[in-house]
C-alpha cells in the first residue's frame, strides 16, 4: 500500500501530465479550427452567435381597449380589471 506522500507525488505527476496533454491537444484543435475558418470563410458571429433573440414584445405603450363612459377612465385589458368594469359585460365598454 502506498504512503500518503507517495500518493501526493503521484498526483502531482499526473496533474503535470494532464496539463501537458491538454496543451498539445488544444494546439491541435486550434490548428484544425483555423483551417476550417479559412476554408469556409467563417466569421466570429458564425461561430459564436450573440445568443440574444429579439423579443416580439416591445416597450411601446399599449392602447386602451375599454373606456368607462361615466368617468372617462380607460383600461388596456391587461392586468387586474378596474372596479368600474369588474364583473360587468365588457362589450359595452369597448372602444371602437
Amino acid at each position: 500500500m502506498s504512503s500518503y506522500h507517495e500518493l501526493l507525488k503521484q498526483r502531482d505527476a499526473l496533474t503535470q501530465q494532464i496539463e501537458e496533454a491538454r496543451k498539445r491537444e488544444k494546439a491541435d484543435a486550434v490548428a484544425k479550427v483555423r483551417v476550417l475558418v479559412g476554408e469556409y470563410q467563417l466569421t466570429t458571429t458564425d461561430i459564436f452567435p450573440s445568443g440574444r433573440k429579439t423579443r416580439a414584445i416591445s416597450n411601446a405603450k399599449i392602447p386602451p381597449k375599454y373606456r368607462d363612459p361615466a368617468s372617462g377612465q380607460t383600461w388596456t385589458g391587461r392586468g387586474k380589471a378596474p372596479k368600474w368594469i369588474d364583473g360587468k359585460d365588457r362589450a359595452q365598454f369597448v372602444i371602437l
